[in-house]
């Protein structure tokens, strides 16, 4: 099943989808890009929408009858009905058993009910009205964080990613990216290249006395 082909939901369809629903939600990972862009940065294998845990049920239960939720657990697929309930599930695929593809990504991200929380450092934060814009009328997840996301190990397509997008950021995104990549991400390979006005950047394996 995890070898099934994907068919993936175009950004308005996962609008059309969700919007019914009182479920905070957005297009995230490089489809959020290609929205904040107006164009297709690269070829996309699938779509990623986000969430945070409280509001995966509503959002679940919006699926039509003929697709089927599947939580990504320790790199095995498992019908989310049989996941306990106290499980850290992170990732969930959702499947069309109709036509046998998979057609979204659920990432279960963190929050409180004033900003959205990296979960891999809650110490970064960014109030939601800035971290998730809207783009034609369709919730996206603002792109300086994605492209925190993509810093931890960035892949030559994350490299691609990052180029088209950043020289499109505002003043303020581009300032709250490079903070957080020296702070949170410090060792990320597109450290190295970061400046600001008061704290030239370094990787820490290249600062003078280590």
């Amino acid at each position: 099943m995890a070898d099934e082909p994907w068919s993936p939901l175009e950004p308005r369809a996962v609008a059309e989808l969700f919007d019914g629903t009182a479920a905070r939600w957005w297009i995230s990972g490089g489809v959020a890009l290609d929205l904040f862009a107006g164009r297709a940065i690269r070829e996309r294998p699938n779509i990623d929408v986000s969430t945070i845990p409280t509001d995966v049920p509503p959002l679940i239960a919006a699926l039509p009858p003929e697709w089927s939720a599947w939580a990504v657990q320790d790199d095995t697929l498992v019908a989310l009905g049989e996941v306990p309930a106290d499980a850290d599930v992170q990732i969930i695929q959702v499947r069309d058993d109709r036509r046998g593809t998979w057609v979204l990504r659920l990432n279960v991200e963190d929050g409180t009910d004033a900003a959205w929380l990296y979960r891999r450092d809650p110490r970064l934060q960014l109030p939601w009205d800035r971290a998730v814009r809207e783009v034609d009328g369709i919730s996206t997840g603002a792109p300086e964080v994605q492209l925190v996301w993509k810093a931890l190990r960035p892949r030559p397509q994350d490299d691609a990613d990052k180029d088209a997008v950043l020289p499109l950021l505002d003043e303020q995104a581009r300032a709250w990216w490079e903070r957080a990549i020296l702070s949170i991400h410090p060792h990320s390979s597109w450290s190295i290249p970061v400046r600001t006005p008061r704290f030239p950047a370094k990787a820490s394996w290249n600062r003078p006395g280590r």
